[in-house]
């Protein structure tokens, strides 16, 4: 049962991760002027996203120094969720060897 939870955590941050490289990725297409910022659905989807991650980059960028117009803060993000992500898989790890 608790081996489930750990793969339940697992699967939202990796849904997490993949939601902030769309971000990232739309707020590049914006500012290269590949996608028009006048489309609806385009600007729905774009605002359902900074909804979603603002709240978590506002620490970060809270932290990190201005680096002149580039935000670093969806990286260090990233990197937060990979670590989080390699500290549940080893104590799913341990704890699978406990029970065997």
């Amino acid at each position: 049962m608790l081996i489930a939870l750990f793969d339940i955590a697992d699967l939202l941050l990796s849904v997490l991760a993949w939601i902030i490289i769309i971000q990232v990725i739309l707020s590049w297409l914006f500012a290269f002027n590949v996608l028009n910022t006048r489309s609806g659905a385009v600007r729905s989807i774009t605002t359902a996203l900074d909804k979603l991650t603002a709240p978590l980059y506002r620490p970060i960028r809270a932290v990190l120094p201005d680096f002149g117009g580039i935000d670093f803060s969806p990286l260090v993000l990233l990197l937060v969720i990979k670590i989080i992500q390699m500290l549940l898989h080893g104590a799913e790890r341990s704890l699978y060897l406990q029970t065997v």
